[in-house]
C-alpha cells in the first residue's frame, strides 16, 4: 500500500502521537498493566524528551548466587533494546498506541552470574523522524523487577542515564529514491563522540541519575510516577502477548563487484582500503533480507562509509529489470552514515532492522588506512514455522510457494507489515491475506489477533476503522473498514475461539451505520469522504463514480460487508439485526444487479454510467451472487485470462494483490480446477529472480508486499482444497482441484493437528488418501460426489 502524498515531515501532533478514540466497545484485549509494579518511568534530567534523541541507562545488581528465576517487564518511548552483562535480552516494546502501550517480559537468570552483574538498555526515539507507525509521548524508560528486596532492580531507584551524543537520524533527503517512504530514517554513528564503554562497568562524567520524565505542567503528577494506569502518565500499559522476534544470524550477502582486487574476498576475510581512496564494495544476498547489518572496522580515522540497502539495482533510467543483473547497476534506498574515528574494532549496527537483498559499501578514506574486520547480520521477523507442506513435482510451483512463503515472512514483525522497506505499515487489505496465510501455513493466529485488536482500537468517534494502525500519522480509507467486518469473519470460520469476534461485533455495528448514511434509496453507495481505494488499476485507482456519484465497486463490498456481518450476527451476536442486514444484502445485491449489469457486454461495470469496466466488480459480482448463478461461468469465462496491466475490450485488469478474490470467485462459481493457470502473472516473475513478490506489475516500487504473497493460501484451500466446512473449523471439507496435476501431496496445520492428504489420478478417477487429526471429522468431494471422513485415516476412490 502506498499513500496518494509524499510523506515529507510530520506535523507536531503526529509525532506526539495521541491516540484517537474509538466508537463502542473494543474487542477483548491483553488484561492492563498489573497492580503491582514497583517501577517508575524514568529518563534523562535534562534531554529534550520529544527531539530526536538516543539515551543508555545502567544499573547494577548484586547477587550471592544465580537464582533459577529473574523475571523483568520492560518498555520505553519509543524503544529499548536490554542487555544483561553485555548480553542481547530482547528488544520492545511492540508497537501500539498511548492507550495501549505494550510491555514485554524477560526471564534473565541465564544472563546472570553470582556477584556484580550490570543491567543496561539503550532507549532511542527519532521525534519527527520516527516511522509512521510509531506512536510516541517523550523519551522514557521503564524496567520492573518481580524480585524482593535487595535485589529488585526496577526503576528509578540507582538507575543511570547518559545521552548518546555519537548517534544521529538521517533526514528524509537521505534515502536515495524519490517515493513515499514511511519506515523510519537512517542513522549516523559518530565514532567519535560515541561512548564505546557505556555497555561496561567504567564510569564517566556523563552518567547522571535518572530522574521522572514528567518534568512539565501537561499531565498530573501525584509524586510516584507508577507504572499503573492511574492518569499520572501517558502510557497505558498492557501485556505484549507476541512471542518474541526471531534474532538470528544470517548471511550478509556475497561481494559481487568491488573496486579493487583486495576487496573482493570481504565477507569471507578481512579486507584493507588504502588511505585518501575512495571505494565501493557491492554485496549480493541473492534473497531479500529483514535483518541487523554489523559492520566492524578499524583504523580509518577520517574515513566515511555509506551503507546503501536496495531491494534490487537500478540502471541508468532508474529502472530495476532483472533482479539478478549487477553491470553497472547501482543501489538506491535507505542509507546509514559511519565515521570512523580510528579505534580498534568499531562496530555499527543499526537500532532498527533494515530491508535489502544488495548493500552497497560507498568508502572514502582520509589520511589513514581503512580495515574492514567483517559484515554480518542478524534476521529479525515474527517467529512463524512453516508447518504447512504442497509438493506437487513441479518446480514452477514449488518456486511459487517458496517465495510467497519469503514475502509473508518478511512482511510479519510485531505487527503485519504491507512492505518491509518502504513502509513499514499495517493496512486492511494487506493484512486481511496475511493473516490467511499465517493460519493456513503456520497454524498461528496470535499475529491476527494483534491486527483485529488494532483495527478495533483504531475506530473513529464516527465509526469506521483506520485504514491502518498503528499510525501516528492518520489515514482513512473506508472501504478498508469493510475488509475488516470480512477479517472478523474469516477469524471466526479459521480459528477456534470466536471471543474475539464476539467482542468486535459493536465495531462491525458501527462500521455498517456509517456506511448506511452512504446508502441510496437505489441500493448504491454514494460518494465516500477519504480515499476509497479498491484497487489499483493502469490509470491510478478504482472505484470511479457516475455522474450521480454513486459506485457499483464500492457497492460490491459493502454488500459483502453485508454478507459477512449477517452471519456473524446470527450466530455470535443479535439475530433480529442479522435479519436487518439480510433486508440490506437483498436491497443493495438487487440495485447493483438492476443498476450496473450491461446485458450486451455480459459484464457487470464500474459505475451506473456502464460505460468503465473492471475485473475487480465481476470478480465480487460473482462472488456476492450479483450476477445469478448461472451467468458466474460465463462471466469469468471473459475476464479470467486478463492479466494484471492489461485492459482488452476497455476491461481494467486486477492486481495480483486483487487476484486473491478471483481465487475466491473461481471457487465460488465451480471453476476451481482453472485456478492454476491464473499463476501466470507470478510465473512470468520467476525469470526475474524475484526473491519475494512484489506490490504490483511493471515498474514496482516495492520488491516486497505481502499482499501478492497469497498463492500460498491458494494452492493450500484450491488445490489441495482444505478448507474449514464450519465456524472455527470444527469440521472440514475437502474438494481439491488439481487442474493439470496428476499428483499431490499437501498437509494443513489445523487446531488439532496436522490434516495430510495425498492425491494420485487414475485411469479410473481420483484416489485420495486423506488422515484427519484429533476428533475432526468431514466431508470430501469429487466429481460432483461426497464421501464422509471420519478422524484418522480414510481412503477415496473417486471415479
Amino acid at each position: 500500500m502506498r499513500s496518494i502524498a509524499l510523506l515529507v515531515a510530520l506535523p507536531l501532533a503526529a509525532a506526539v502521537g495521541f491516540a484517537q478514540p474509538s466508537t463502542g466497545n473494543q474487542a477483548s484485549q491483553p488484561d492492563p498493566v498489573h497492580r503491582d509494579w514497583h517501577a517508575s518511568w524514568v529518563t534523562h534530567p535534562t534531554a529534550p524528551l520529544r527531539d530526536p534523541l538516543v539515551l543508555h541507562f545502567r544499573r547494577g545488581l548484586e547477587l550471592a548466587s544465580v537464582p533459577s528465576s529473574y523475571v523483568v517487564r520492560v518498555s520505553a518511548d519509543n524503544r529499548f533494546i536490554l542487555y544483561v552483562n553485555g548480553n542481547r535480552v530482547g528488544d520492545g516494546p511492540a508497537r501500539g498506541d498511548l492507550t495501549h502501550w505494550r510491555y514485554e517480559r524477560f526471564d534473565l537468570a541465564h544472563y546472570l552470574k553470582a556477584g556484580r552483574n550490570l543491567i543496561t538498555a539503550t532507549v532511542w526515539n527519532f521525534g519527527v523522524y520516527a516511522p509512521i507507525a510509531q506512536f510516541s509521548d517523550r523519551t522514557a524508560f521503564l524496567l520492573d523487577s518481580e524480585a524482593a528486596g535487595a535485589t529488585n532492580i526496577s526503576t528509578p531507584k540507582d538507575w543511570q542515564v547518559e545521552e548518546e551524543l555519537g548517534v544521529q537520524p538521517l533526514g528524509r533527503d537521505k534515502v536515495t529514491l524519490q517515493t513515499y517512504f514511511a519506515s523510519g530514517p537512517g542513522e549516523e554513528l559518530d565514532a567519535s563522540k560515541y561512548d564505546w564503554s557505556w555497555n561496561s562497568a567504567g564510569d564517566s562524567k556523563n552518567w547522571v541519575p535518572a530522574a521522572s520524565p514528567m518534568r512539565d505542567s501537561i499531565f498530573p503528577v501525584n509524586g510516584a510516577h507508577s507504572a499503573d494506569t492511574t492518569g499520572d502518565n501517558p502510557w497505558g500499559l498492557i501485556p505484549d502477548e507476541l512471542p518474541k522476534m526471531e534474532y538470528s544470524p544470517t548471511a550478509a550477502g556475497a561481494v559481487v563487484r568491488a573496486d579493487s582486487p583486495a576487496l573482493k574476498s570481504f565477507g569471507t576475510q578481512s579486507a584493507a582500503v588504502p588511505a585518501n581512496s575512495h571505494v565501493h564494495v557491492l554485496l549480493d544476498r541473492k534473497t531479500l533480507t529483514t535483518s541487523y547489518p554489523e559492520l566492524t572496522v578499524s583504523g580509518g580515522k577520517g574515513s566515511h562509509i555509506v551503507l546503501t540497502y536496495s531491494e534490487a539495482l537500478y540502471d541508468k533510467q532508474e529502472h530495476k529489470g532483472d533482479r539478478d543483473e549487477v553491470g553497472d547497476r547501482t543501489a538506491r534506498g535507505l542509507t546509514d552514515s559511519f565515521l570512523p574515528d580510528g579505534g580498534p574494532h568499531r562496530t555499527f549496527m543499526p537500532l532498527w532492522w533494515r530491508t535489502w537483498r544488495y548493500l552497497d559499501l560507498d568508502i572514502t578514506t582520509g589520511s589513514e588506512p581503512l580495515t574492514l574486520e567483517s559484515i554480518k547480520a542478524y534476521f529479525t521477523a515474527y517467529p512463524f514455522q512453516e508447518r504447512a507442506k504442497f509438493d506437487s513435482g513441479q518446480p514452477d510451483l514449488d518456486k511459487i510457494w517458496e517465495i510467497s512463503w519469503r514475502t509473508a515472512r518478511l512482511d510479519a514483525h510485531e505487527t503485519y507489515m504491507d512492505t518491509p522497506y518502504y513502509e513499514q505499515l499495517q493496512y486492511i487489505g494487506d493484512t486481511r491475506i496475511q493473516a490467511l496465510i499465517s493460519y493456513a501455513v503456520a497454524g498461528d493466529d496470535r499475529l491476527g489477533r494483534q491486527a483485529l485488536w488494532a483495527f478495533d482500537q483504531s475506530r473513529l468517534p464516527e465509526g469506521i476503522t483506520r485504514s491502518r494502525y498503528p499510525s501516528s500519522l492518520p489515514q482513512n480509507i473506508p472501504t478498508f473498514s469493510l475488509i475488516w467486518v470480512g477479517m472478523l469473519h474469516d477469524y471466526w470460520m479459521y480459528r477456534p475461539d470466536p471471543q474475539i469476534v464476539r467482542d468486535s461485533l459493536p465495531g462491525t455495528r458501527a462500521v455498517l451505520t456509517w456506511f448506511a448514511k452512504y446508502e441510496h434509496t437505489d441500493g448504491l453507495l454514494g460518494e465516500l469522504p477519504w480515499w476509497s481505494f479498491i484497487d489499483w488499476v493502469v490509470k491510478g485507482d478504482i472505484p470511479s463514480y457516475d455522474s450521480n456519484r454513486e459506485s457499483c465497486m464500492t457497492s460490491l463490498q459493502y454488500l459483502g460487508a453485508l454478507i459477512d456481518a449477517a452471519d456473524l450476527e446470527k450466530n455470535l451476536g443479535d439475530p433480529v439485526l442479522a435479519d436487518r442486514y439480510q433486508a440490506r444484502v437483498n436491497h443493495v445485491r438487487s440495485g447493483i444487479a438492476s443498476m450496473c449489469w450491461v446485458p450486451e457486454r455480459g459484464l457487470l461495470a464500474e459505475n451506473a454510467d456502464r460505460k468503465v469496466f473492471s475485473q475487480q466488480a465481476n470478480i465480487l459480482g460473482v462472488l456476492y451472487d450479483v450476477i445469478p448463478k448461472d451467468r458466474q461461468q460465463d462471466v469469468l469465462k471473459r475476464i479470467i485470462d486478463i492479466k494484471p496491466g492489461e485492459t482488452p475490450d476497455g476491461v481494467m485488469s486486477a492486481s495480483h494483490y486483487f487476484r486473491f478474490y478471483l481465487a475466491r470467485a473461481l471457487d465460488h462459481a465451480g471453476m476451481a480446477d482453472e485456478y492454476l493457470k491464473t499463476l501466470d502473472p507470478w510465473r512470468e516473475l520467476l525469470p526475474m529472480h524475484f526473491s519475494t513478490w512484489p506490490e504490483q506489475p511493471g515498474e514496482t516500487r516495492s520488491d516486497s508486499h505481502a499482499w501478492s504473497a497469497h498463492p500460498i493460501f491458494d494452492l493450500l484451500t484450491l488445490v489441495a482444497g482444505i478448507k474449514p466446512a464450519s465456524e472455527g473449523f470444527a469440521s472440514v471439507r475437502i474438494s481439491p482441484h488439481l487442474g493439470p496435476l496428476d499428483h499431490l501431496n499437501a498437509t494443513y496445520p489445523h487446531p488439532q493437528g496436522d490434516i495430510k492428504v495425498q492425491y494420485r489420478r487414475t485411469g479410473l478417477g481420483l484416489d485420495a488418501t486423506v488422515t484427519l487429526p484429533g476428533i475432526l471429522t468431514g466431508s470430501f468431494e469429487s466429481g460432483g460426489k461426497h464421501w464422509e471422513l471420519k478422524p484418522g485415516l480414510n481412503h477415496i476412490e473417486a471415479k
